[in-house]
Formats: C-alpha cells, sequence, structure tokens
C-alpha cells in the first residue's frame, strides 16, 4: 500500500499574516493531528513549536515545504473552537492569527530557538565517522562546552549551517538541550513510604532495635519515629518532615539508602484547593431579585446575553451564585471574568464559600507554572476548575463544555487591551465564545456602557435590573464641596476641604472607614520653577515628569524613564522649585498629619505591583486593620466591605475635562462606582465630592443617581456627533521618529482612505501626549455606519494600508490598528 504524502498548515506566534505549510514525516502520518504542537524549522537558524491548524495533502505551489521535526503533544492543546475563536479575534480586531496565539497561549507551552549548541551525551567520541566541518564543531565544543549558531557560523565558515546542524543531531554528535527547553515543569513532590517488609510490626520492632544499639544512628530512629507519626496514611511528604528542625536529611537518606523508607515522586498542583463548607441553596433571595434570577433562567432560550443592571450593593453576585448552581447541575463549565486582579480576593472567598474546590482562579499575575497548571486542568473539565474566575486574559483557556460567561462591571475600561496586539475587548469577546459553545452571558454592572444598554433596550439582550440595595439598605448621601468656594473662604487645608476633614474625623471617632478617592498616582504631579515656569519632562515622550517620594524620584508614565530630583531650575539657575498636583502618594502622607494615630493604606499601581499584594492589602481592610485606604481607579471596581461610612472623592474634574468623547460618560461611572463603595450594611453612607464645578451635569447625575438621564443625553450627543453605539470606529496610528516625515505620510494616507471612505474619516491629529519612547503619532479615526458592512470596510481598510506601507516613501511608519478604541 502507498504512503500518502502528508502536510500541515501551522500556526506561529509571531506577526505575520499567513499559516505556513509543512511536510509530514512519514514516521508521524498516523499520528499528526490538529492542534498538536510541533517543532519547526523558521527561517535559516530559527526552531519554534507551532500549531497545527489543518492536516492535508495538498502541495504548496510556490516554495517547497520543509519537513517538520518533531512532535511535542500526543493529544491535541488547542481544539477546533478555538482555533476558531482566534481567527473570529483575528479578522474583528485586524491582526494576524499569530499575534493573538502569542497572546492566548501561556507562555510555558510556548518554546523558542535560543540556539545553543552541546556536544550529545551519548556521542561516544568517535572521530573516525565524522567529516571536516562535524570534527571542527566536535572539536569546538570539546574544548569551549557550548557554542552559539554564530560562533559555529565563523568556526567553519559556512553561511548556513542548520542542515549540517540538523545532521549532527540526527546522528546524536549534538543536541540543543538549551534549545527547546519546556518552560513548564509539573510541581512534584517527593512522598516516603516503609518497605513492606517493616510493615509487619515483628520486623519493624527488630529493626528499632538493631539502630538503638549504635549512637551513631540515633538520629535514624529519630527520623523513622517522626516518619511514623505522619504517615498516618502510609505516606507522608518529605517536605513535611524536613519542616522540624530536629529531623536530619542525611539521616531519612540513609534509611532510603537502607530501603527502610521508599520514595516515589508525585505530580501536585501549585494551587490551593479549600472545601465548600455550605451550599448555595442556603442564600435566600429576596423578592426583587428572585424575580430577576426567575426572569434570566425563563428567557434564556430566547435571549442568550443578559444585561443585568442592578444598582450597587443590590446582590447580583447572589445571583450569579444561583445561575452557577444551575450550570453546573448540567455538568458545564462557567468562565467569571472581573476587570481587576483586586476584585478575585473578594469574589474567590465569596464563591468558595459554596463552591469550595470547584473554583479556579486565573489572571497575569500567576507566574508560567501556574498559568500553564490551570490551562491543563480546564482543558480536561476537572471537577476542581468548573468555575473559573478571572481577568481579560481567562477568555483564551480551554474551556472542555463551557455553560455560562458572568462578565462582572462590564463596563470597565480594563476589558480592553491596548497593547500589544490584538487590541480586544474581553466583554465582546466574551460573547463571541459563548456563541460557539452555545453558551449563556450575563453582562453585570451598576453603571452599564451606553452600548451595552442600548443593545438592551433595543431588544439585542435581555434587561434586568434591581433598583433597590440589599436588605434596605439606603444609597449613601451625597455632598459636593464646592473648591472655588472653599478657597475663597480659606478652608482648605493642603488638598481637603474642612467640611471633608470634618466628616473624615467623624467617621474615624465612630470606629468606621474612609475611601479616598485620587485618579492619580505619584507624590507630585509635577515640579514647575515659580520664576520661569520650567518644567520637567521626559526626554522620550511628551509628558511632564511626576514626583514619586517613595524612590526620590521624577518618572514617566509612559516609558518609566526617570531622573533624581533637582535643588535648582536648570533653566534659570534658581532655587525656586515648586510640587504642583498631588497623586495618591502625597494624599497618603499628608493624611498622617491631620490623622497621626490611623492608620493610612495606598493601593494603586506602586503598591500593588506583586502577585498577592492586592489580597494583603484589601485583607486588611476587611480586618480593620486600616482607617483609610488611599486608591486609584482600582478601588473603584466591585469592591464590599462592610465598615465604610465615608468616601471622600478628591479632585472630580481631572475626570471631567478629559479630551475624549467618553469623558463625562467614564466621570459618571467612575464617581458612582467609588460613591457605591459607602453605607453597607446597617448604615447609610456619605460622599463627599470636591470640585471646582458643583453644577456640571455630571456631577449632577451622580447625585441624582441619574444613570437614564446620563444614557439619554448621551445618545443625543452621539447620534449627532456619529460615535457608538450608531456608528463604529477603527482608530489607525501612524508613528515614526521624525515629526516632519510622519506629517507628510499621515496627510497622504489619510488622502488615500478619504478617496474610499470619504467624510467617515478625521483626522490626522496628533493625541494628547504626541510622543511616545521617542516616537512621534499622529492619529486618524475612521467613523463608519452600523449599516455599513464591517468586514468589506475592513478588507478595504487593508488593502489601503498595505499600498501605503509598501510605498517607496512611506516604508518607514510603523502603524497600529485599533477596532473599537476605548
Amino acid at each position: 500500500m502507498e504512503r500518502r504524502t502528508l502536510f500541515v498548515d501551522v500556526l506561529l506566534p509571531l506577526n505575520v499574516p499567513n499559516y505556513y505549510t509543512y511536510r509530514v514525516p512519514a514516521g508521524y502520518n498516523d499520528v499528526i493531528l490538529s492542534g498538536q504542537r510541533v517543532v519547526v524549522q523558521f527561517g535559516q537558524k530559527k526552531l519554534y513549536s507551532a500549531l497545527v491548524r489543518r492536516v492535508h495533502e495538498n502541495t504548496p505551489k510556490d516554495y517547497i515545504a520543509k519537513y517538520f521535526l518533531s512532535i511535542l503533544d500526543e493529544t491535541p492543546l488547542i481544539s477546533e473552537t478555538q482555533f476558531l475563536f482566534w481567527e473570529w479575534i483575528a479578522r474583528y480586531y485586524m491582526c494576524p492569527v499569530g499575534s493573538v496565539m502569542a497572546v492566548a497561549l501561556p507562555s510555558g507551552f510556548r518554546l523558542a530557538s535560543e540556539s545553543m549548541i552541546v556536544v550529545h551525551p551519548d556521542f561516544d567520541g568517535e572521530y573516525s565517522a565524522l567529516n571536516e566541518n562535524e570534527k571542527i564543531i566536535v572539536e569546538a565544543l570539546v574544548r569551549q562546552h557550548v557554542l552559539s549558531v554564530n560562533e559555529i557560523e565563523k568556526i567553519t565558515g559556512l553561511q548556513k549551517t542548520f542542515p549540517l546542524l540538523k545532521s549532527m543531531m540526527d546522528k546524536n554528535i549534538i543536541s540543543m538541550e538549551e534549545e527547546l527547553q519546556l518552560r513548564y515543569r509539573p510541581k512534584e513532590e517527593t512522598y516516603l513510604s516503609l518497605h513492606h517488609h517493616y510493615k509487619e510490626g515483628k520486623n519493624l520492632e527488630e529493626l528499632f532495635l538493631e539502630l538503638e544499639k549504635k549512637t551513631t544512628t540515633r538520629k535514624q530512629v529519630d527520623a523513622l519515629l517522626f516518619f511514623l507519626k505522619y504517615a498516618t496514611e502510609g505516606e507522608v511528604k518529605k517536605s513535611i518532615l524536613l519542616e522540624d528542625k530536629s529531623i536530619s536529611l542525611s539521616a531519612l537518606n540513609t534509611l532510603v539508602k537502607k530501603e527502610v523508607l521508599l520514595t516515589v515522586k508525585k505530580i501536585e498542583s501549585r494551587l490551593r484547593d479549600v472545601a465548600a463548607p455550605s451550599s448555595p441553596d442556603a442564600i435566600i433571595l429576596n423578592p426583587e431579585q428572585t424575580q430577576a434570577f426567575e426572569t434570566i433562567i425563563s428567557n434564556w432560550n430566547e435571549k442568550k446575553i443578559t444585561l443585568l443592571h442592578g444598582v450597587t450593593s443590590s446582590g447580583k453576585t447572589e445571583i450569579f451564585i444561583k445561575l452557577i448552581e444551575e450550570t453546573l447541575k448540567q455538568n458545564k463549565q462557567v468562565l467569571y471574568l472581573m476587570p481587576e486582579i483586586a476584585l478575585t480576593a473578594q469574589i474567590i472567598n465569596r464563591l468558595r464559600k459554596y463552591f469550595g474546590e470547584k473554583v479556579g482562579i486565573y489572571h497575569s499575575r500567576f507566574n508560567i507554572n501556574e498559568r500553564s497548571e490551570t490551562w491543563t486542568k480546564v482543558q480536561k473539565g476537572e471537577e476542581n476548575y468548573k468555575i473559573i474566575l478571572g481577568a481579560r486574559s481567562a477568555v483564551f483557556l480551554p474551556f472542555a463544555d463551557l455553560g455560562l460567561i458572568i462578565v462582572d462591571e462590564e463596563h470597565d475600561t480594563s476589558y480592553k487591551q491596548l497593547d500589544p496586539a490584538p487590541r480586544y475587548h474581553a466583554r465582546d469577546a466574551a460573547m463571541y465564545l459563548a456563541a460557539l459553545y452555545g453558551a449563556k452571558t450575563i453582562l453585570a454592572s451598576a453603571t452599564p456602557s451606553v452600548e451595552s444598554y442600548y443593545n438592551a433596550q433595543n431588544g439585542k439582550y435581555q434587561l434586568v435590573e434591581l433598583k433597590k440595595r440589599f436588605g434596605g439598605v439606603l444609597l449613601p448621601e451625597i455632598f459636593v464641596s464646592d473648591l472655588k468656594e472653599a478657597t475663597k473662604k480659606k478652608e482648605m487645608k493642603s488638598h481637603f476641604s474642612a467640611f471633608l476633614l470634618e466628616h473624615i474625623k467623624e467617621a474615624l471617632d465612630d470606629k468606621e472607614q474612609v475611601i479616598l478617592f485620587q485618579n492619580r498616582r505619584g507624590f507630585s504631579l509635577r515640579l514647575e520653577c515659580d520664576t520661569c515656569h520650567w518644567i520637567p519632562g521626559c526626554k522620550h515622550c511628551d509628558v511632564s515628569l511626576v514626583y514619586h517620594k517613595g524612590i526620590n524620584m521624577l518618572r514617566c508614565h509612559y516609558c518609566g524613564y526617570s531622573i533624581p530630583v533637582m535643588d535648582t531650575c536648570p533653566a534659570c539657575g534658581t532655587r525656586s522649585i515648586k510640587m504642583k498636583g498631588f497623586g495618591t502618594e502625597k494624599i497618603e502622607e499628608e493624611l498622617a498629619i491631620f490623622f497621626p494615630n490611623a492608620r493610612i493604606a495606598r493601593m494603586d499601581l506602586d503598591t500593588t505591583r506583586s502577585k498577592t499584594s492586592y489580597m494583603q492589602i484589601i485583607s486588611d481592610f476587611e480586618d480593620r486593620r486600616i482607617d483609610i485606604l488611599v486608591g486609584t481607579q482600582m478601588i473603584t471596581k466591585g469592591l464590599d466591605f462592610d465598615n465604610v461610612s465615608i468616601v471622600g472623592i478628591l479632585n472630580a474634574d481631572n475626570m471631567l475635562f478629559f479630551p475624549d468623547f467618553r469623558a463625562f460618560e467614564r466621570s459618571f461611572q467612575q464617581m458612582s462606582q467609588v460613591s457605591g463603595r459607602a453605607g453597607r450594611k446597617n448604615k447609610r453612607g456619605k460622599v463627599v465630592i470636591q470640585t471646582y464645578n458643583p453644577y456640571h451635569q455630571a456631577i449632577r447625575d451622580v447625585i441624582e443617581y441619574n444613570f437614564s438621564g446620563m444614557f439619554n443625553s448621551q445618545l443625543i450627543e452621539r447620534r449627532v456627533f456619529k460615535y457608538p453605539p450608531f456608528y463604529r470606529l477603527i482608530k489607525i496610528s501612524l508613528r515614526h521618529k521624525d515629526d516632519e516625515y510622519l506629517n507628510k505620510a499621515a496627510l497622504y494616507f489619510a488622502s488615500e482612505l478619504k478617496t474610499t471612505f470619504g467624510k467617515r474619516v478625521l483626522g490626522p491629529e496628533s493625541p494628547p501626549v504626541a510622543r511616545v519612547r521617542n516616537l512621534f503619532q499622529k492619529d486618524i479615526l475612521l467613523k463608519m455606519e452600523k449599516e455599513l458592512s464591517p468586514s468589506a470596510a475592513k478588507n478595504k481598510l487593508t488593502q489601503i494600508l498595505e499600498a501605503f506601507i509598501r510605498h517607496s516613501d512611506y516604508c518607514q511608519i510603523r502603524y497600529v490598528i485599533d477596532v473599537d478604541p476605548q
């Protein structure tokens, strides 16, 4: 029987537009499957692990296909559903599918070529069978132990060494041990058990008598007694025994050597499991929650997407738990998305209270091994990973049978990936993922996005609303502190009005807690010379440097560039440099002056860089080890605290006047969300908003809890000015280090776009920060009616962009495409 010639189309984690075709070595014909990883040579020297997309018999017409080198997986790592999901993201967000793979697949599963060559451990040292070049390479490796491919090229004088190296690898002369190393390794634990001979009491007794005869074996006796104490199930972890300082490692090893104890290695999870102490049946929904739950369930067959609009503390989480229970009864998996890793600390505890070890976590703060391990458990559909809590990257997990996706705080901008590509929105991607699995989707928020609420109002989503707080708790009382008036009356103390300080003192006196929101981190927003008004700026970006007192440095929040603080102005030479503006670090320091006995903490990017720092701060605040919590937008997102009576918004104006069509909506959302942290349980909370514009409509809407008023006013504006939800947006950013060259290129590209899209094209314009990391930027906005075919428009845009990049005058321009920019 004639053996077929098979080929595979493979996906590489690179920013390249196409799949690549490789030939299947005959020995792999019967085992090659779509979704497996294979090792391929890409270019002259690089090796990559690539994913098999298709197996076929179609010979490439334009090039001779190379053989792939080996298969890494016995079973597929990626399912057909995942491939379809990745390809949709690539199409919709206009990026190569290889870029999606690079983000979606945990780095522990991605192999990279480091091109380091060593002598193979099985090489017998027989030089007579080697040709001249092989001898040169082996002799050099014997002397230097390890060589890079570039070094071998210089030694041999050959430009293309990879065929020679591959031949030597096939002969087991050399190997690339450091070139293809799986970075994910399962966690192994060594267990000790008693040899079966000593499980009989008589034999064990004789052993003790023999060991006790010699003083040199006394430590072995202690170690054996300690083992027997803990080996209640016949075996015990070696690490547990060694926790006791009195137990000698050498004594344990001697007992193993004598075969008194046996060792076995077991793979263990790195992720902690928790038993479930109670059932979801223990949750008693109030009438409004019950109606919402029943409405969602009864209409799920017609409307698989539901927008749950509930005011803060209305009990949305209890409804989620009931919906999760219904999904688990069908033996399906649940994905619970949250905008910030900070939220996992509270939500994981609430879900594990009812579902125990069925709840797993997945987010970017996990290390390589933890992410890879979670991936494997979800793919297998293991019982202890039926519910996955995660930030936006969790949409890429390989679910076996997904039944429900919950997108909590669906309005949040953190769901949007900014860099690198794909610049996807996890909320929108989750809805498509749910459709692939036939799963249901819940979008939930106290302040839904204008787009989601519009879709719900128009019947695209099911709309369910909760208008009262759980347990009859009143919404917080909101006060406005007019900073203009307070300044005139000299009632300002640093950045705090007397009104706010009075309410903070009252809360502290009553043993209650306070949250203060300032959406700027750092100590001072800038330094400025009072004489000549010089401001230190970043040498790579068009922004001023922010002063961080903790490290006593001026730092750029765009590129990380930092410099020491100067004593004199480098422009005029005077010593009149003053701090202007304030961030969370300065608020934290000044509060300690006003309230010296208060325990104050800060939660922002600077204080939450480690994996557990979020949990520690939130845990300390929950346990009342912190009296005042100062934070950026992290503290606005769905956190529940029982003892918070006062929330202060220190500067509402820096949100209101941001140059973006969503500024009004975002201001309303942030102020409403942070206000919702006040007044839980049995007491009505208070919110103090400090502003120079107390009659601004966004602030009035927050005071009146007037979401519908905000929504309707935004709809009118967006219809007039052609913004979502009535139009789709695509932003094209052109970048180059030469401003003049960039301007010329941007004008040309915009004119080419206008030839096809006409008045739908806006720009080119410089963004608020025109230069980042030494690259100037020009933005062009494409507005498309909802009725216009998005795929046809994107295809045409791609053609124009490719022609522009191929143009000899503009081939140096970098570009970024952002579909549905936030």
